[in-house]
């Protein structure tokens, strides 16, 4: 049995245990390992490793001594429960040694998981699993979690009151972050949630995400963004002494006006707009620049990176005017510009 789109995710919540085996492939090692992982916990519980009903084969193993997973299946185990043979890393030379224990399979044997890499239509082990009658093949693609999934990692993190607009912003994070990331994410909210009970907030999430930009920086380029001169000179000679780069400060000036820019000119508003970047940007922070983005006005956004173009130019060419004078000179100029949204 091949798994498409949504079975896929179903399917390893909650694995048949009467089924043989399951082929878990893909491009990402890291999806790959989180989805062999979900569905090993699901089949043989959290305690498996202790009561010895978890084995594990590293893949490369079943070329040199392939009746070990044999073995490994038949054995009986002290304690009684389900059990399950796990092979990591199966290269395509492990097929016979695979197909010898799937041929003696028989109920009340240990399911065997099986996880590999990026495996082509014509792998041994694909050719062997997706015909098979009883056997399970799992792909998994380079694609987001869903919402089911995400949802139900919630739930296995304590989390029950998750109103709609915390998991649009979770959604929009898992797009920006690696799966082992935005799972290690939802594990940190279950664990500061732990005994909350009190729906999940944006703001929650916004403190608990990984930071994707120096807190001093993003401080600074806010005070600009939102004209309060006063500011912008206390947090300039603080990120001055730490030794920040001026090319470093007009990188992330451009970052943030250009999605200033992308959020004024989308036809859905500055909201939508913003749910559209790379990382996203949601939470208490998209608040603030979608303030921002209808205080200046797309014309003036224009112009603020028109000339952080030219500065960003001037920094990196041959030019001896001093590089942070000229970046701090530029910020002011900014920060005391006239916003088309006004």
């Amino acid at each position: 049995m091949i798994l498409k789109g949504a079975e896929i995710g179903r399917y390893l919540a909650r694995p048949d245990p009467t089924r043989p085996a399951l082929l878990v492939y893909g491009q990402d090692a890291m999806r790959v390992a989180l989805k062999r992982a979900e569905a090993v916990k699901a089949l043989v519980g959290p305690g498996a490793e202790e009561e010895m009903r978890l084995t594990r084969i590293p893949g490369a193993d079943l070329r040199k001594d392939p009746a070990a997973l044999l073995d490994a299946v038949k054995a009986v185990g002290f304690f009684p429960g389900q059990r399950v043979v796990l092979v990591d890393d199966t290269p395509d030379a492990a097929a016979p040694a695979v197909a010898s224990a799937l041929g003696e399979w028989r109920a009340g044997d240990a399911v065997i998981v099986v996880a590999a890499g990026a495996l082509g239509k014509s792998s041994a082990l694909r050719k062997l699993f997706e015909p098979h009658p009883a056997a399970v093949t799992a792909p998994i693609y380079d694609d987001p979690p869903s919402e089911d999934e995400i949802e139900r990692w919630l739930r296995d993190a304590g989390l029950r009151e998750v109103p709609r607009d915390a998991m649009r912003d979770l959604m929009a994070l898992s797009r920006a972050l690696d799966p082992g990331d935005f799972r290690q994410t939802v594990e940190k909210i279950g664990l500061y949630k732990h005994g909350d009970t009190s729906p999940l907030t944006s703001s929650e999430i916004a403190l608990l995400a990984p930071a994707t930009i120096e807190a001093e920086v993003d401080a600074l380029i806010d005070s600009v963004a939102e004209g309060r001169a006063r500011e912008f000179a206390l947090l300039m000679r603080r990120i001055e002494g730490q030794g920040t780069a001026p090319v470093t400060l007009c990188i992330a000036a451009l970052r943030h006006f250009r999605a200033l820019h992308a959020g004024a000119s989308d036809p859905g508003g500055p909201g939508a707009g913003f749910s559209r970047l790379r990382p996203p940007v949601f939470g208490p922070r998209r608040d603030r620049m979608i303030r921002q983005a209808q205080d200046w006005g797309m014309r003036a956004l224009e112009d603020a990176i028109h000339q952080l173009i030219e500065t960003d130019l001037t920094l990196r060419s041959s030019s001896r005017a001093p590089a942070m004078a000229v970046m701090e000179r530029m910020l002011l100029r900014l920060c005391m510009m006239p916003r088309g949204g006004r």
